[in-house]
């Protein structure tokens, strides 16, 4: 894109050919997300479906790269009936966004799921900021009376304490935040800034190393469908921006019960009652372990934390056929990082296989794969095939 470092050979990729292929139709949309439902591949499903909130910061579909990588298409293909919230990048009409926005579409969401497949209530993933939000959205729904319709809740690389938050706290103080506002004048925060942000973090990487071999030598972009994701930047509103990183990154608020509130609703995370489990990175260096775990200090009902090789994405992404990185667990009862990494058990490979068992240990009953469980059948009203219009918009 213009104003943009280029990463990967253009045209290498397509939405739907070779990214996010996993077949699925748009059941549902706001003017914020649309719901995807994706097509059964097994005949039985758990009853309990499983709601994913992927951050609205870059598209959803890096829980959907492609075949071998896709999270999306692995979970399907354990039985599970699997729903992605796609969010619309920020434009202009959404300059007055607010977290309180994406909290209440988080529950329209799982209240939509439960509706449509007339369940009482849902399994749910937030990833990064999602799952931050996914935490006040459970808070919310707990002190409203509603904690019922989540089953549990799983957390990838996702803070609520942003005490020890690492490296983006270098891009959070006062003149940062002003600056931001400064360029926002349409009323949201353009990606390709949040773009350059996160290439920053990781400098040699992802700017000096294509400045070196592209831009001076001129070689050749490889066709990296990581990187392509990477670069596809979305535009945030501003007023959502601005707001997190002074209530949340800045000033540390969503862990002091009832700072917050978000739809009338004071939060206060010692509510959240559900089962939870938290995966963090051992090399995140965006959401740093040390701080992940403290998500655990804050909840009421029972946890699993899980510590992933690798980091940030690739810690999340590893699918076991890759046979790729290991992962620690521990199952004694244990009051911090350095406790917990001293006394787990190292596993080789992916760790997806460990959570599918904890979620099927909560509820392991099944349906029939048929009826609304596959979306687009004889008298089901679908918007269109996934991966739908917002993962495209700009």
């Amino acid at each position: 894109a213009r104003g943009q470092l280029s990463h990967t050979a253009p045209g290498a990729f397509e939405l739907g050919v070779n990214l996010a292929e996993t077949p699925g139709k748009v059941v549902y949309e706001t003017p914020l997300f649309q719901l995807i439902q994706y097509t059964p591949t097994t005949k039985k499903v758990l009853k309990t479906p499983l709601v994913i909130f992927p951050p609205w910061i870059n598209r959803f579909y890096i829980l959907d790269l492609n075949a071998k990588k896709s999270f999306v298409r692995w979970a399907v293909a354990q039985g599970i009936s699997v729903f992605m919230v796609s969010w619309k990048s920020a434009d202009a009409s959404m300059a007055d966004l607010t977290w309180d926005d994406y909290i209440a579409a988080q529950i329209e969401a799982i209240e939509k799921v439960c509706k449509r497949l007339k369940v009482p209530s849902v399994h749910t993933i937030g990833y990064c900021v999602a799952g931050t939000t996914l935490a006040a959205t459970l808070a919310v729904m707990a002190r409203k009376g509603n904690a019922d319709k989540v089953s549990s809740a799983t957390f990838f690389t996702a803070q609520v304490d942003f005490e020890d938050a690492g490296d983006l706290l270098h891009f959070v103080d006062d003149s940062q935040i002003e600056m931001l506002r400064a360029l926002a004048t349409d009323g949201y925060v353009d990606g390709r800034y949040l773009s350059a942000t996160f290439n920053l973090l990781r400098g040699n990487e992802l700017l000096w190393n294509y400045v070196e071999n592209h831009y001076l030598k001129g070689e050749g972009y490889p066709a990296f469908d990581l990187l392509h994701w990477n670069g596809d930047y979305t535009n945030l509103p501003a007023k959502w921006h601005r707001d997190y990183l002074r209530e949340l990154y800045r000033d540390n608020r969503l862990i002091v019960p009832d700072a917050l509130s978000a739809c009338d609703t004071p939060i206060d995370l010692r509510r959240i009652a559900v089962p939870c489990y938290i995966q963090a990175g051992k090399e995140d260096h965006i959401a740093p372990a040390r701080s992940v775990w403290k998500l655990t200090r804050h909840l009421s009902g029972p946890w699993t934390f899980l510590l992933a090789g690798s980091g940030h994405i690739a810690g999340v992404i590893n699918p076991p056929e890759a046979n790729k990185y290991q992962y620690w667990t521990n199952d004694g009862a244990v009051d911090s990082l350095d406790e917990f990494v001293a006394g787990s058990s190292e596993h080789p490979g992916s760790w997806w296989p460990h959570w599918r068992e904890w979620l099927e240990a909560l509820d392991a009953k099944t349906v029939s794969a048929t009826g609304k469980r596959k979306p687009g059948g004889k008298g089901d009203k679908v918007i269109e095939d996934a991966p739908g219009r917002y993962v495209s918009t700009r």
